[in-house]
């Protein structure tokens, strides 16, 4: 398997260079320059290698809201179950200018709507009270991503939001203590690299076991830091790289971790048995 994922990723890595279609006899999928058709094609892929066995979440978010509407109302959809939609970046808008985006999308969307809110990517956070104003007013908006690092805010929103409105961990540093607040689960970075191990911590702390789902926390504790400490997604990367899954290789001006990064990662997967 090692040497599969190995091929098929410089495969992979070749067809993005070259325009062109990446194909083995485990896979075989378009790459092309334009995005739009891009996102498409895989779409397409992943739906097809998921086949209904577990609910498909999609990225549709942005900073123009007419060009966000106009995805929304124009994409196939088709074997997507709900959209993930970050909150505007870079132009910075007020609350209102952020309640007025959701707005606009909510009343657009043909699926359901989990809000993003991580202002140490974007430049704003959205805060509880624009958050449980989006859950109240539009019932399609289901859920919130939480990656803004403030406690209390989740807490707030946790608190006050409506029954059918859920908080996800966008966090995973935080996820077991938010958990035990009364968030729902986690949109994971580490899951990508150890769904088994971070999905039983999470399953654990539902179930509130608590002590066994600390274990598992503090387990991964040096972890949690590493993989940003050089920005994400290097940092999974040069993991799964360890691990013999993938070449670590990303798109500019993404670059790979540091040498003194991949070698205490590196030490972290040998010690975990990888």
């Amino acid at each position: 398997m090692k040497d599969i994922a190995i091929r098929e990723n410089h495969l992979y890595q070749k067809a993005y260079r070259n325009g062109e279609k990446a194909h083995s006899k485990h896979f075989s999928v378009y790459i092309l320059r334009d995005w739009g058709a891009k996102k498409q094609m895989l779409k397409n892929h992943l739906v097809e290698r998921v086949a209904g066995r577990v609910p498909l979440l999609m990225g549709c978010g942005g900073n123009s809201t007419a060009a966000v509407v106009n995805e929304l109302q124009s994409f196939d959809w088709k074997g997507i179950d709900g959209i993930l939609s970050v909150c505007p970046y870079y132009n910075k808008p007020s609350q209102e200018g952020l309640y007025q985006h959701y707005r606009a999308l909510a009343q657009a969307s043909p699926l359901p709507i989990v809000l993003y809110n991580v202002p140490g990517r974007t430049g704003v956070n959205m805060t509880a009270e624009t958050t449980l104003r989006l859950a109240r007013d539009f019932e399609n908006n289901v859920a919130i991503k939480e990656a803004s690092g403030n406690i209390t805010q989740m807490e707030d929103i946790i608190k006050n939001k409506p029954e059918i409105f859920d908080v996800i961990s966008g966090d995973d540093g935080i996820t077991f203590p938010l958990i035990t607040l009364g968030a729902v689960g986690v949109i994971s970075v580490i899951g990508n690299a150890l769904p088994y191990e971070f999905s039983r911590m999470v399953r654990l702390a539902l179930r509130g076991e608590y002590e066994s789902a600390r274990t598992i926390h503090h387990k991964f504790t040096e972890l949690f830091k590493l993989l940003f400490v050089d920005g994400n997604p290097a940092g999974v990367k040069a993991m799964l790289s360890e691990m013999g899954m993938i070449q670590n290789q990303l798109r500019l001006p993404l670059i790979p971790t540091r040498l003194t990064t991949m070698k205490q990662i590196s030490d972290i997967v040998r010690d975990l048995g990888y």
